[in-house]
């Protein structure tokens, strides 16, 4: 092993704790568009529906924004560590990567301004934005991995094709395979997090979605392998017959586990083998990937110079002293339930229509407005009073944001609902 082997390897390491964590939060946010696009013909179905997507929403919160951080990760580290296939691939896969970053400032966008709504109809709208933003975003970096993953992204600027690239069958099919192992890592998660709060019903739910997942999961699976060996031969051959056959083992034989602990309601070890079951995919690729970064770079040949290797090096290391600890108190006191200071009847509780003013509402639909006039000036306009327009919508989206997320209201509203302590929704 070679000093520019050891920034590949954070790499790698950052990647499969963002697709099993960040993935299953985008996993939560899939499960809630499901339920919203599902009829509920009796007021039964319709409340079981909202707690669902109430308990997605809530299981998250705590954490949604420190799994991020592993993306950021990914990025600065591959920016840094081996400028030239950062460069090629931001470039080639330029449109999947704008159509991942809109969907998480849209999600998170979503999620805060959620707080902000005064009627159940406003409700369903900003959870159907956060739900599509959920279903958008693990689809396009899925593209991204398949576009590597099949060699349509070649060395040098832009030298790729921008549509091809990630509009193929080998990308599609990892975009596909993407989205289904978020929602299943999400409902092994939120089975877990409901049973813990001894919600029988709701644990019941998402371990019947973990099990139809499971399945979907390994159907797209076997049917990609007759694509990887028309479309990324070279893959195909890595991860049958190569050393990536490794990874796929340990994929199949925790993916089988986890299975088992699911239909034996054990949860808690099911997230664990779940978890296991996606890095083994990621292993697997990453072994028959090697030593290639790209058709026609191998991480030797993209590596930086030593000097910057052993900086970015010695910055992973006080990284980990600092970030390790700190994430693990953070998910040490999610999983022991440290932030469930209330009954899950009252978290589950949502505003009713006449619960906020309606300055509220019009600083809602401004926030929304400023980020999509932001993102459009920005993205897709050249001239500098186009970028300043961009600028200043971004400002007045900050501003209504905080206008309608009203900090002092929103204490009344918890201090009032606690106070009241509601009944669960469908009781």
């Amino acid at each position: 092993m070679h000093l520019y082997d050891l920034p590949i390897i954070a790499v790698l390491i950052g990647l499969a704790l963002y697709t099993i964590l960040g993935g299953a939060d985008f996993g939560a946010g899939i499960w809630q568009l499901v339920s919203l696009l599902t009829p509920a013909s009796s007021a039964e179905g319709r409340g079981r529906s909202r707690a669902i997507r109430e308990h997605a929403h809530h299981a998250i919160g705590p954490v949604w924004e420190a799994n991020h951080v592993w993306l950021i990760f990914v990025l600065t580290v591959t920016w840094t560590a081996y400028p030239a296939a950062f460069g090629a691939l931001a470039s080639t896969l330029a449109v999947p990567l704008l159509f991942a970053g809109v969907g998480i400032i849209f999600r998170g966008t979503a999620y805060a301004l959620r707080s902000g709504t005064a009627q159940r109809r406003e409700l369903r709208i900003i959870d159907g934005l956060f739900s599509a933003a959920s279903f958008l975003t693990p689809f396009a970096l899925g593209t991204m991995v398949g576009a590597i993953a099949s060699g349509r992204v070649p060395k040098g600027n832009a030298a790729g094709n921008l549509i091809s690239s990630w509009l193929n069958p080998t990308s599609l099919l990892a975009g596909a395979l993407a989205v289904v192992l978020s929602a299943y890592l999400a409902a092994v998660y939120l089975a877990a997090d409901a049973d813990r709060h001894d919600e029988t019903e709701l644990a019941g739910a998402f371990r019947r979605r973990a099990l139809v997942t499971a399945v979907i999961a390994g159907a797209i699976a076997l049917a990609g392998l007759p694509v990887l060996h028309a479309d990324a031969h070279r893959l195909y051959v890595g991860l049958l017959e190569g050393p990536g056959l490794v990874g796929v083992g340990i994929s199949l034989l925790a993916g089988v586990t986890t299975l088992g602990l699911v239909l034996a309601r054990r949860y808690g070890q099911a997230r664990i083998s779940a978890a296991l079951a996606v890095v083994g995919m990621i292993v697997g690729w990453a072994l028959a990937q090697q030593p290639r970064l790209l058709p026609d770079l191998t991480v030797a040949q993209a590596a930086a110079p030593t000097t910057t290797l052993i900086a970015v090096l010695i910055a992973i290391g006080m990284g980990i002293v600092i970030l390790f600890p700190s994430l693990g108190l953070l998910f040490g006191l999610f999983l022991r339930g440290g932030f469930d200071d209330q009954p899950l009847a009252v978290i589950l509780a949502v505003p009713t229509d006449g619960g906020r003013t309606r300055s509220a509402t019009v600083s809602v639909r401004v926030a929304i407005a400023g980020l999509l006039g932001g993102l459009g000036f920005l993205t897709f306009a050249n001239p500098p009073w186009a970028h300043t327009i961009g600028v200043i919508s971004l400002g007045v989206c900050a501003l209504a944001t905080l206008a309608a997320v009203n900090p002092t209201e929103l204490a009344d509203l918890e201090g009032a609902s606690i106070t009241e302590s509601p009944s669960p929704p469908g009781a």
